[in-house]
């Protein structure tokens, strides 16, 4: 997390098993999303970047909420990368968003799991992935 970045402290964890339930090592997450008040770094590499699952499959992000623009409900962008399977694009979405419905990409099976407090928001998402290393 880089200092100045416009937007509310999100924390983002969650965990990469298969389908079966079995963690996933070394897999590598890359995330990409607007600021908090909706807008995307196009020249630089704010709120870009990419993280490793640890050997118990897990993640975490220290992000912002991000914020909203025309046409989305809010979205982090997610890239998945394991060893012999095929890359999963997708995207990671909050509960209890107006847009959420009106939104033709969004998809409730991709929602995060969240917990608001005073000083930030936390959120859990698992990735299951498909096939087999």
């Amino acid at each position: 997390m880089e200092s100045g970045v416009v937007g509310d402290p999100l924390g983002l964890t969650g965990r990469v098993l298969t389908t079966d339930r079995i963690p996933m090592a070394n897999v590598k997450l890359d995330f990409w999303q607007a600021d908090g008040n909706g807008v995307y770094d196009n020249t630089g590499y704010r709120l870009r970047g990419h993280l490793f699952s640890d050997s118990e499959g897990g993640y975490a992000l220290e992000t912002v909420l991000p914020g909203l623009y025309p046409g989305r409900t809010r979205h982090i962008h997610l890239r998945v990368t394991a060893p012999g399977l095929s890359a999963l694009t997708t995207q990671i979405y909050f509960p209890d968003e107006q847009r959420n419905s009106s939104d033709g990409i969004f998809s409730a099976r991709l929602l995060a799991s969240v917990q608001k407090s005073a000083q930030m928001t936390n959120a859990q998402f698992d990735i299951i992935l498909e096939g087999t290393k």
